[in-house]
């Protein structure tokens, strides 16, 4: 079955950095779309970042556009997301997803926390 794993959230001071990783398995990881979105008490899950399954095309959401890189290493089943500059209203759960045959699947997400 698919299964996601994220790792790397934590604790960061404003205007620090983090990376998060998420290991995958149980499906062709090369083949799909992989996006990263995040989620803060209350309000719906909001798309961060994508890219397609080659990583020939990537996706950001306004807010972190320049901040934020995602990236993928296909043959490790890998999906990152390096998180640069970061302000305290990137504090949410993190979480990693598969786009498969037009469903969305999820990790089970990671802490960020931006504060001073």
């Amino acid at each position: 079955q698919v299964q996601l794993v994220e790792s790397g959230g934590g604790w960061v001071q404003p205007g620090g950095s983090l990376r998060l990783s998420c290991v995958a398995s149980g499906f062709t990881f090369g083949s799909y779309a992989m996006s990263w979105y995040r989620q803060v008490p209350g309000k719906g899950r909001e798309l961060v970042a994508g890219m397609s399954p080659a990583g020939a095309s990537e996706t950001y959401s306004d807010s972190v556009k320049g901040r934020f890189t995602i990236s993928r290493d296909n043959g490790k089943y890998r999906v990152y997301l390096q998180m640069n500059s970061l302000k305290p209203e990137d504090t949410a759960v993190y979480f990693c997803s598969a786009q498969i045959e037009g469903r969305n699947y999820w990790g089970q997400g990671t802490q960020v926390t931006v504060s001073s």
